[in-house]
């Protein structure tokens, strides 16, 4: 079929909040725009974004996904990785078990998806993998340590594969925002294992973490970073969004370790 534009995106996890403001976003700048939700109709439409079912835990769903794109629109320029999933709590109180579905959804649901367009990328000779990392992906994060552990791990996938694909023409870059007023915080799994010792430092770091979530960003600043990384004609490995990230993300590469160690200790209101 014939695309209604030149250029194709595909944006994962678009059906609330960062994915779907991205999603009108990257539609605004003259995208042909595909999201993707586990329970979407293939083909309807929302606000010009045309929707797909997609699972990227399932490699059948996955590929699916991607054949439907290209049998649509026949390219994909960008891929946003953005779906994904939170857990609360210390890492003590969640099973390994819980981890590993962690995992699959936040990393392994984005080495698939990477791993699915990069055949037609090459072909082509371009395309934009953007992976939707966090600041917590470059700081310690007492009490959402395995959420943090996967934002650490795509860090390392994005930075080392895009050495890999450059002579491709193809390009993996990383968005890494700050606190941002979507429902992540209503959205996170309750560690399974709960443990009494750690319940009122998480208590203390949940409400934390709900105030910053409230004063946070609009998920139009992390759109706009992800239209800029997916249109920039020099891209960026990285792209900070909103001013909360911009600092961390300095303070993290400036700061003396004990005295960035003692800071994590204080806003999370943890003994010296």
């Amino acid at each position: 079929m014939k695309p209604d534009s030149d250029r194709v995106a595909l944006v994962t996890g678009a059906s609330s909040g960062i994915g779907e403001v991205a999603a009108r976003q990257l539609l605004d700048a003259g995208f042909t725009v595909y999201g993707t939700s586990r329970r979407a109709t293939a083909g309807e439409q929302r606000d010009g974004v045309v929707f797909l079912p997609l699972d990227v835990t399932d490699d059948e769903s996955v590929t699916a996904a991607v054949s439907e794109v290209l049998y649509r629109s026949g390219r994909i320029d960008v891929l946003v990785n953005n779906a994904g999933l939170g857990v609360a709590g210390a890492a003590e109180e969640s099973s390994v078990e819980q981890a590993h579905a962690l995992f699959e959804t936040n990393v392994f649901g984005a080495m698939r998806m990477t791993r699915a367009v990069l055949p037609v990328m090459r072909t082509q000779g371009s395309g934009r993998i953007i992976n939707v990392s966090s600041i917590v992906g470059l700081i310690p994060v007492p009490f959402m340590a395995l959420y943090s552990s996967t934002k650490h791990a795509l860090e390392g996938y994005s930075q080392s594969i895009d050495h890999e694909l450059r002579e491709y023409g193809i390009r993996v870059l990383l968005v890494e925002p700050g606190f941002t007023k979507t429902g992540f915080d209503n959205s996170r799994a309750a560690a399974d294992e709960p443990l009494p010792l750690y319940a009122e430092r998480r208590a203390i770091v949940d409400a934390g973490l709900a105030e910053s979530l409230r004063t946070g960003d609009d998920p139009s600043v992390v759109g706009e970073a992800i239209v800029k990384a997916a249109t920039d004609r020099r891209p960026k490995l990285r792209y900070t969004a909103g001013k909360t990230a911009r600092r961390v993300s300095a303070a993290r590469r400036y700061a003396p370790t004990g005295i960035f160690d003692k800071q994590i200790r204080k806003l999370n209101r943890l003994p010296a």
